[in-house]
């Protein structure tokens, strides 16, 4: 089983080398990079769960993507609490960052394309729960967290983002059974199926412009990817075993924990004055890491399911 997962995720660092080389070459760039993470977010994500969502009804799988919603919510909340328990530092803006980046995981990127490939749809229509609420929290707790300043919480922004119009827009065929043509099904289809390179050659961009190993020399840096990496996903594994969680549910939600911390932690670091070029190192250390990390977890949380 280990294996079975540690082969997943190396597929995905080679995808990811392929787009550090292309980086390193000069054949990806930085506008380039801009205009893939785009097509990822504004395009092909809202496809992935579109596509996620179209089956024929069944109050089962609504109960289950609510409690998934419900669940989410819990372990955000957790992972929030131990980030406050656990990181401290007396320079505010290094202290802002360890605790995002933490709590954030690379639940998009990282998570999805894995849960697509282990755990098929179901897997993939909790996995796009998860991503639904991080995006809530992000924009909501992140952005106060980060910035310290309540002024660039913007509801706007909770609500209307790719993922919840998509998430929208497959609730609406899935609960009335609307009959997708083959012809749009299979555009559908083809967009979703991107989803797994697009974002690997673009975390290879980002991880080509910094190097990871800096990252060693920061203890603090070090041990908030631990806890981000294993700490956290084995909490969050235990809790939801605990209180009788089990099955593809319970594998999808540890598969989104477990992933590296989020490059949206340097886009909110830089733009909301936290401490970027630590943001930089945590990402880029636990990318790094992640290919020995997530194995690890993941077969840990498909034995207890």
């Amino acid at each position: 089983m280990f294996f079975s997962v540690f082969s997943q995720v190396a597929i995905l660092v080679l995808m990811i080398a392929a787009g550090y080389i292309a980086a390193k070459t000069g054949i990806l760039s930085a506008e380039g990079a801009l205009c893939c993470t785009d097509i990822a977010l504004i395009i092909v994500t809202p496809c992935v769960i579109i596509k996620s969502l179209i089956r024929e009804y069944d109050p089962r799988i609504m109960s289950s993507l609510l409690k998934a919603f419900g669940l989410v919510l819990l372990v955000q909340v957790l992972l929030i609490v131990l980030s406050h328990i656990f990181l401290h530092s007396k320079d505010r803006e290094r202290e802002r960052v360890l605790r995002f980046g933490s709590i954030f995981a690379n639940c998009g990127f990282m998570s999805l394309p894995l849960q697509q490939s282990l755990l098929g749809e179901d897997g993939t229509l909790y996995g796009s729960a998860y991503v639904i609420v991080f995006n809530l929290v992000v924009w909501s707790y992140g952005v106060f967290l980060i910035s310290g300043d309540r002024k660039y919480i913007k509801p706007k922004k909770l609500f209307i983002n790719p993922g919840i119009v998509g998430l929208i827009i497959g609730i609406i065929i899935f609960v009335f059974s609307v009959p997708v043509p083959n012809i749009l099904y299979s555009a559908i289809d083809y967009m979703a199926a991107i989803y797994t390179p697009l974002p690997m050659l673009i975390i290879g961009y980002h991880l080509a412009q910094n190097n990871p190993f800096k990252a060693l020399k920061d203890l603090k840096c070090i041990f908030s990817v631990f806890l981000s990496m294993i700490i956290y996903p084995l909490a969050v594994l235990g809790f939801l075993f605990l209180i009788g969680v089990r099955g593809t549910l319970l594998v999808s939600i540890v598969i989104s924990v477990s992933a590296p911390v989020a490059a949206i932690t340097t886009m909110f670091s830089t733009k909301y004055g936290g401490d970027t070029p630590l943001s930089i190192n945590m990402v880029s250390l636990s990318t790094v890491l992640s290919v020995i990390t997530m194995p690890l977890v993941i077969t840990l949380a498909q034995y207890a399911a």
